[in-house]
């Protein structure tokens, strides 16, 4: 199957799970893409996440859809021809200059203007708070939760992070799992993304220090052990929804952020004025 907009390539700065549910939305409606990532990336949802091709002999596949590693930017376009996501090492964004995309979408996350700038691509899009729409972008999307989340804003910014994670079952702050000390976290025996853990269950190590689930619920999300982290930073996500379903597909959020970036590139001039359909696809009645 040829992609339905072969002449607007998309790079994503990041392949962690919102990242990840926007390059499906997108790669979807027809958009081919590629992600960048750092060598050891922090995917705390892991089976939502392509970037987790880089820990899974470098193949790794989100509903239906694949990512594969590219070893350098000459596999990128085999890689796209097979209708994948191809994932490149590129942490600093070296590569932007030489891909020349269409669109570039800053999905690190970060909360914090980082390198991204609008002369990177001809429409330039950052999710969350930090960047500022004509400033660092042309647009920013909406990423807290509630009324206004996957919004499309082409003046300011999003809202500033609250520190808290969305209410979910009764529970927020305490849904998420935090180092205790630096170190690699190390699942406890048995222990892994989509199982039932009961209160008071250790759920992983950090060195001897245990990080226990403080209600009964399903280990939604959990970093990878080779993965270094930071005291307190956030390794691990515990549902009490306990739905395993949930672990294993894109969430609402990132998918409705998704959706905000597919109306951003879609209604922009500088791209309305690239669209066109794939010949190989134009004879099929849209």
């Amino acid at each position: 199957m040829a992609w339905l907009f072969p002449n607007i390539l998309v790079v994503i700065r990041g392949a962690g799970d919102l990242a990840s549910g926007v390059a499906a939305r997108l790669v979807r409606a027809g958009f081919p893409v590629i992600m960048l990532e750092r060598p050891l990336p922090l995917l705390v949802r892991r089976t939502v996440s392509f970037g987790s091709a880089i820990f899974e002999n470098g193949h790794y596949e989100v509903e239906g859809i694949q990512s594969f590693l590219a070893k350098n930017a000459d596999q990128i376009p085999g890689i796209l021809e097979k209708n994948v996501i191809p994932i490149l090492i590129d942490p600093a964004g070296q590569m932007i200059h030489h891909l020349l995309p269409q669109v570039v979408v800053d999905a690190r996350m970060q909360k914090d203007p980082l390198d991204t700038k609008m002369t990177d691509a001809p429409l330039v899009v950052a999710l969350g708070p930090g960047y500022e729409a004509g400033r660092q972008c042309h647009a920013v999307i909406e990423t807290n939760r509630g009324h206004r989340l996957g919004r499309v804003y082409w003046e300011g910014t999003a809202e500033a992070d609250t520190g808290t994670p969305g209410k979910v079952a009764g529970y927020d702050s305490e849904r998420v799992l935090r180092a205790p000390i630096s170190g690699h976290v190390i699942p406890a025996n048995g222990i892994d993304i989509g199982l039932h853990v009961e209160k008071g269950s250790t759920i992983a190590k950090v060195n001897d220090y245990p990080i226990v689930a403080s209600f009964p619920g399903v280990v939604r999300g959990l970093i990878h052990p080779s993965v270094w982290a930071e005291a307190g930073i956030k390794i691990g996500d515990l549902d009490p929804r306990d739905e395993v379903s949930h672990c294993f597909t894109i969430s609402d959020k990132a998918l409705a952020i998704g959706g905000g970036v597919l109306e951003a590139i879609l209604s922009a001039p500088q791209i309305r004025s690239l669209l066109r359909v794939s010949e190989a696809v134009s004879d099929v009645s849209l």
